[in-house]
């Protein structure tokens, strides 16, 4: 078998039948699908259930909440194909995403992960865009420096969405890390990069739907530190001293995404601490100004920015 799809499953039932129905959808017809229902409360998995009734291919598990990496882990163990494709139950895929990833590994035999571009939904706020992945303009596919281009832009080239991976080689990384909650695909994806060939088609493929309830997303809030991939990556500690890509990289997520972190009261040490590392001679200078400003109008500014923004939404 060519594809094992995974969709791990939690609350998502306004969404996960279409999600589903992309899978059903595909040209590419050698593939399997697994759900794995992670203890939903409400009726997600009898909607799944429905949506892949009479598949042959197709199959729900079910388990105690433990996870999205627990979930995904689990639905590679019970899987068999020899590329591991993963869904998030609110995202969707382009009906050619499977046929374009199989021309993608005959091309690029060499990879140890395959990844698309991705159009950004937003319904709500009435936009539609392609990722701005910090490709080259006018690359079409073809291998690439993971870190380079995810540094350029941090528009992730790889996303839980948009990737298929070899088998032996997720195996070999013991699959996605437990208990982070924020980032876990990305410590899966950076280990991969790191000893392996990255191929990436641009060209969008999958649909990553921001119009989900923030009460069941990952981003848009704060995590505890040891839930978050930015304070879990010390086992690559000699690699930021020895790979000047990834230490940008590294460096480039902190200053951008730990920046909530270093304006809340309650995590704003942990975040001091986590930012000593950065090699800021090598930040911009708009991100210097911004960490160089005072701490109080600094959360003042970010306080009355989240408060204006739910009106600016509504206008």
């Amino acid at each position: 078998m060519r594809f094992s799809v995974i969709i791990p499953l939690y609350n998502k039932a306004p969404y996960v039948a279409k999600a589903i129905g992309s899978v059903l959808s595909q040209t590419f017809f050698d593939y399997e699908l697994i759900i794995v229902d992670d203890g939903s409360k409400d009726n997600s998995a009898e909607i799944a259930a429905h949506a892949i009734k009479k598949q042959g291919n197709c199959r729900l598990l079910k388990q105690e909440n433990a996870g999205v990496s627990v979930a995904r882990n689990n639905g590679v163990a019970a899987s068999h194909g020899d590329y591991l494709c993963f869904l998030d139950a609110d995202d969707w895929w382009n009906p050619h995403f499977l046929e374009e990833m199989s021309k993608l590994i005959i091309e690029f035999p060499e990879a140890g992960i395959y990844g698309t571009s991705y159009t950004i939904v937003n319904e709500t706020k009435h936009k539609t865009r392609v990722a701005p992945i910090g490709v080259e303009p006018g690359f079409e596919k073809g291998y690439i420096n993971y870190c380079q281009v995810y540094a350029k832009t941090l528009a992730m080239p790889l996303t839980s969405i948009s990737v298929a991976i070899p088998r032996l080689v997720f195996d070999e990384m013991h699959g996605f890390p437990k208990g982070v909650k924020l980032g876990e695909d990305f410590l899966l994806w950076i280990r991969i990069a790191l000893k392996y060939k990255v191929a990436f088609l641009n060209k969008p493929m999958a649909f990553y739907n921001q119009d989900v309830d923030v009460a069941n997303r990952s981003v848009g809030r704060l995590h505890k530190p040891d839930e978050h991939m930015l304070w879990n990556l010390d086992f690559l500690a000699t690699e930021e001293e020895t790979n000047p890509d990834y230490k940008q990289l590294v460096d480039n997520l902190r200053t951008y995404g730990l920046y909530p972190y270093y304006l809340s009261k309650e995590y704003h040490g942990a975040a001091k601490k986590e930012l000593e590392k950065v090699d800021w001679q090598r930040q911009t200078e708009r991100t210097r100004k911004q960490y160089n400003r005072s701490l109080l109008w600094s959360r003042a500014v970010f306080n009355i920015k989240k408060l204006l923004l739910p009106i600016k939404h509504a206008i």
